[in-house]
């Protein structure tokens, strides 16, 4: 049966690939606003399922059997849900709210088997602790570029990781999808590595 990533991140991809399964790519942009006063699980799990859903239409009617991967990250720090910096001052007040604290990474994961429409939506958690960054480092993290289209305003398999000192989880849930989870997901779908 065919996996189908429902992103445009390079980063699922790559841990997909990695992982030595075969899938092809569906881009499924949907409006990643917060609903007013939603929580962050709820948040990842309804984006989620968004995507899969997004391409899960696409699939069906083009009469394929198939197996949908949806996943959407934040960052929660000091109570707020950080997602991707839009722009330098939001990732510099964002790296400011990481900087010496452990702040905690949900991924809602969304997988959908059709044409059964059968679907499994779950969220992983992962703790993770900065070191102090200076201001100079922090600067110098903006300079780089690498804060910006990553939830949190990091990448933790980038030049972020020389700041994380703690990680409790997950690794790859900070990279944005939780690869053991996905795993297990697949496996009570009947999904056949050899076959694919």
């Amino acid at each position: 049966m065919k996996l189908i990533l429902a992103s445009s991140s390079p980063r699922r991809a790559e841990i997909l690939r990695h992982a030595g399964l075969a899938f092809d790519v569906f881009p499924a942009n949907v409006d990643e606003s917060r609903l007013p006063r939603e929580s962050a699980p709820h948040l990842v799990r309804r984006l989620a399922l968004a995507k899969a859903n997004r391409a899960a239409e696409v699939v069906a009617r083009k009469g394929r059997a198939a197996i949908i991967i949806g996943a959407d990250t934040v960052v929660v720090a000091g109570g707020k849900i950080f997602g991707k910096p839009g722009d330098l001052p939001t990732a510099r007040r964002m790296l400011r709210m990481l900087s010496g604290r452990t702040h905690t990474v949900l991924t809602g994961l969304a997988v959908i088997r059709i044409p059964e429409n059968e679907e499994r939506i779950v969220v992983e958690k992962t703790h993770v602790r900065f070191a102090k960054l200076s201001e100079k480092e922090i600067d110098g993290y903006l300079m780089t570029g690498e804060p910006y289209h990553k939830a949190g305003a990091y990448a933790i398999q980038g030049i972020a990781g020389r700041y994380v000192t703690r990680i409790e989880g997950c690794y790859f849930n900070v990279v944005g999808l939780p690869l053991a989870r996905l795993w297990s997901l697949l496996r009570e779908f009947g999904y056949d590595h050899s076959a694919s």
